[in-house]
C-alpha cells in the first residue's frame, strides 16, 4: 500500500486563496440539512448516504432540519444551466441568478457552488449545482455525492481541485475519499480549529494537525 504524505502549508494555502490572492477558509457552523432536485427516486439513498459518510468523517454532524432555514443544503442536478431559470422561487434566495446564468453557459461548467455565510463567516447555507454531462451521467450515485461532500464541507478556493479529484480510485475501481482530502477536512473541523480564517498562517495550522494525524 502507498503510504501519502500531507500536503505541505504552501499547498494547503493555495486550496483557500482566491484569484486575488487573499486567503479565505470556511467551514459549517451548523449540522447540515440536505435536500437534493433532479433526480431518480432511487439515487437519493445513495447520494445521501455519500454526503453523510463524507460529514461524518470529517467529525461534522447532519440534522433532520435546520431551525432557521429548514434546508441548508440544496443540490440541484440539471441537464442544462437555462433550467436554473425555470426553478420556482430560486432567484429570489439567490439574486445573483440572472448574471450567473449566462456565466455558466459561457464557461461550458458543469458544476457550480454558492456559499452564504453566518455573522463569524462560518458557512449557514450551500447551492450546490451540478449540470450532468454524458460521462457524469454514467457515474454511480454513491461516486457523486462522495465528491460534492467534500467539496461542499470547506468554502474552498476556485482552483482547489483543478489538478485532482478530492476522490482516489482504488485497484477494485472504486472510487474512496482521498487520504489527503480525508485528512485535511478532519483538521479543518477539530474543535480547537476557527470556523473561519482569511490569514493564512491558519494553513500552517492545518498541516500540524494533518502531520499529527498521520503521526
Amino acid at each position: 500500500m502507498t503510504v501519502m504524505s500531507p500536503p505541505e502549508p504552501e499547498e494547503i494555502a493555495r486550496f483557500f486563496t482566491r484569484d486575488d490572492g487573499s486567503y479565505h477558509f470556511a467551514r459549517w457552523g451548523r449540522p447540515i440539512v440536505p435536500v437534493i432536485f433532479g433526480v431518480e427516486e432511487q439515487s437519493l439513498p445513495p447520494l445521501k448516504g455519500a454526503i453523510e459518510a463524507v460529514v461524518m468523517a470529517a467529525g461534522h454532524q447532519m440534522a433532520e432540519v435546520d431551525p432557521e432555514l429548514g434546508t441548508n443544503l440544496m443540490i440541484f442536478f440539471l441537464k442544462d444551466w437555462e433550467e436554473l431559470t425555470g426553478l420556482d422561487n430560486l432567484d429570489r434566495m439567490l439574486p445573483e441568478l440572472g448574471a450567473l446564468v449566462p456565466r455558466l453557459i459561457a464557461a461550458q461548467a458543469t458544476q457550480y457552488r454558492l456559499f452564504r455565510f453566518d455573522e463569524g463567516g462560518a458557512i449557514r447555507a450551500a447551492f450546490v449545482f451540478l449540470r450532468l454531462t454524458a460521462e457524469s451521467a454514467r457515474l454511480p450515485a454513491e461516486e457523486i455525492g462522495l465528491e460534492q461532500a467534500a467539496k461542499m464541507l470547506l468554502d474552498w478556493g476556485p482552483h482547489a481541485f483543478a489538478t485532482r479529484s478530492p476522490l482516489i480510485r482504488g485497484s477494485d475501481a472504486v472510487a474512496r475519499l482521498h487520504p489527503n482530502t480525508a485528512g485535511l477536512l478532519q483538521s479543518a473541523y477539530d474543535p480547537v480549529m476557527p470556523e473561519s480564517a482569511t490569514d493564512p498562517v491558519h494553513a500552517l495550522r492545518l498541516f500540524a494537525r494533518m502531520s499529527r494525524m498521520e503521526g
